[in-house]
């Protein structure tokens, strides 16, 4: 039987820990859970009638939802309301972040299971997907939307996160991103092998180690001002190191739980960071015992601690 109301939630993420190819081609990215969130109310409608969606924009949410509906067998239509406090094009998983939502409101409201194996066939054909129908940290196969690899949970971490302006679109970066060479595809895989062992074992300096060396590599070869400033704030406050969002605008500084609660510390890298054009946010990371607050599944409320300057 429908339910009146179907409710979802699903978190973004910062950018991904690391991203690229590997020797056999393929590629993948290590996501970066933020508590920080995408939700999603479905209230079914009359037999025979469309999907309408608020805001009218998110037409990759309306598919998803017709989707599921057919596929469950109703002829019904309703509407999809999206909300949370994900900025798009920036990095963050806003659009995967929104079809998660969307398809766990639709199946609340279908009062039918969803677990993560069944919500990557759905999303299949509609975009790339970040991953973030699972819990905690995975590598990801997001052009297949594909599990590669559950890896864990880290200690929830603090991005001091710099937004240099601009958006950009997911599936054209995709499209237009460019084939590494063999050596660079073979320096993704040590780094990928690495980044598995320091997040099992909760090694966050490795962790920080790897997640800038896979930002440099992304950026390429040429001087960045950006990077290279955050990288020296990043040294001054005793920061873990960079994370970037391979396609987004944002570069963050990655600081480690032991010392999270030191704002003097974090309102020095804001302010630092701060000398750049842009603006300046934080960010914080789920840890294992994280779920969606109450409020991410009220449209009226968002979740996160996101600050521009």
């Amino acid at each position: 039987m429908l339910k009146d109301a179907g409710f979802g939630a699903a978190n973004g993420t910062f950018g991904e820990l690391l991203q690229g190819m590997l020797p056999d081609a393929q590629r993948f990215l290590v996501t970066f859970p933020l508590d920080t969130w995408s939700t999603a109310v479905f209230r079914p409608g009359a037999k025979g009638g469309g999907v309408s969606v608020y805001p009218p924009g998110k037409a990759k949410s309306r598919l998803l939802a017709t989707r599921m509906l057919r596929a469950y067998g109703h002829d019904v239509g309703g509407t999809l309301e999206l909300s949370g406090g994900l900025a798009e094009g920036k990095g963050l998983a806003s659009s995967s972040a929104d079809l998660v939502a969307t398809a766990r409101a639709v199946a609340d409201a279908l009062d039918v299971g969803l677990d993560e194996e069944t919500t990557e066939e759905f999303l299949r054909g509609i975009e790339p997907s970040d991953g973030v129908m699972y819990a905690g940290i995975v590598s990801y196969h997001h052009r297949e939307v594909r599990l590669r690899e559950r890896l864990g949970f880290l200690p929830p971490l603090t991005v001091i996160a710099h937004d240099a302006g601009g958006m950009v679109d997911t599936v054209r970066f995709n499209r237009a991103a460019p084939t590494p060479d063999r050596r660079t595809r073979r320096t993704y895989a040590s780094l990928l092998d690495g980044l598995s062992v320091a997040i099992r074992s909760r090694d966050l300096p490795a962790v920080g180690r790897i997640t800038t060396l896979g930002a440099k590599l992304h950026l390429g070869p040429q001087p960045d001002f950006r990077f290279d400033r955050m990288r020296k704030i990043c040294r001054e406050v005793g920061g873990l190191g960079l994370v970037i969002a391979h396609s987004g605008t944002y570069l963050g500084i990655l600081l480690g739980e032991a010392r999270d609660e030191d704002p003097a510390r974090i309102e020095r890298a804001r302010a630092w960071c701060a000398e750049l054009p842009g603006t300046v946010s934080v960010f914080r990371s789920l840890g294992a015992d994280a779920t969606a607050p109450s409020s991410a599944l009220h449209p009226a409320c968002h979740a996160g601690d996101e600050h521009a300057l």
